[in-house]
Parts: structure tokens; sequence; C-alpha cells
């Protein structure tokens, strides 16, 4: 795991802290009946259930592991912080591409977040690293590994 800074809008800070306690409190105690109950049926040296059960507490475990670490280097995008017309993470952002003229608006979130078919990008990507910190009207080139793209900046929010 890394120590690196993740940035979390207030939803998805608590959409995973709601994932979190729901693994703790109500998965863990269905894996360990599963564990239990394939324990009952005899020698769990050859038990599948057994097996499969105990792969699910490790996923399970690796996945709050990973929610613990994540939330706990996490930083809250505040409102203000979005304010001042330049794009920062928790931006919503209108940009023309220069090649077609079609227009997209992304909300620019941390990698955590991330989900490009809603129209949420993250910060680290090529396209939402490049235009970080820029304004309205600022026009932009983005190296991407589909190619290079120019679009230019409609609207910040």
């Amino acid at each position: 795991m890394t120590d690196k800074t993740t940035y979390l809008t207030r939803e998805g800070r608590a959409r995973l802290e709601a994932e979190l306690e729901h693994l703790q409190t109500v998965e863990r105690k269905h894996v360990a009946e599963r564990i239990a109950a394939a324990k009952e049926l005899g020698d769990i040296s050859e038990s599948g259930e057994y097996e499969d059960a105990k792969k699910a507490q490790s996923l399970l475990e690796g996945r709050i592991r990973e929610l613990k670490s994540l939330l706990s280097r996490a930083e809250t995008i505040d409102d203000e912080q979005t304010s001042n017309g330049e794009v920062r993470v928790g931006s919503s952002v209108t940009v023309r591409f220069d090649e077609d003229g079609e227009e997209e608006t992304w909300m620019i979130v941390g990698s955590a977040e991330a989900n490009p078919r809603q129209g949420r990008i993250s910060n680290e990507s090529p396209i939402g690293a490049a235009i970080l910190g820029k304004r309205p009207r600022q026009k932009v080139t983005v190296q991407t590994p589909s190619g290079v793209m120019k679009l230019t900046i409609v609207r910040v929010r």
C-alpha cells in the first residue's frame, strides 16, 4: 500500500466508510458462519466449501485493510476549494475538443472515485492531470494512450 494522499468527495468518503462498516459488521460474520458450517461437515482438508470460505475471508480482510488505509490517508475535498474558477479536484469541468467541437463535462475526483462512464475522471489520469490549475478559455494539449488530444476549457464549477 502507498502513503500517497487520496482525494475524496464527501459522498465518496461516506460511501467508502459505509462499505467498511458493512464489511466489518455483516460480511465478517457471514464468512465466519460459512467457515464454522464447513468445519462441522467433517474433514476440512478435503472440503471445497471450507477452502472457498477461507478464500472469501482472505479477500474480505484484504478489502478491509485497503479501505482502512485509503481512508486514513484521504483528504476530503472541500466545496470552497473548488469555487475559484480554476480546475481543482472536486471541480466540474466542461471542455470542448478542438478536433470536432464536441463538449463533455467531467467531475475531477481522486483515483478512488474515478469512473469515466459516469463522467468522473481521476486527477491522476492524463487528461485530469493536464487540466488541473487551468481556467476557462485556456487551451490544453494532452498526451493520452490513444494519442494527442487538444481541448479548450469552457466552464469550471
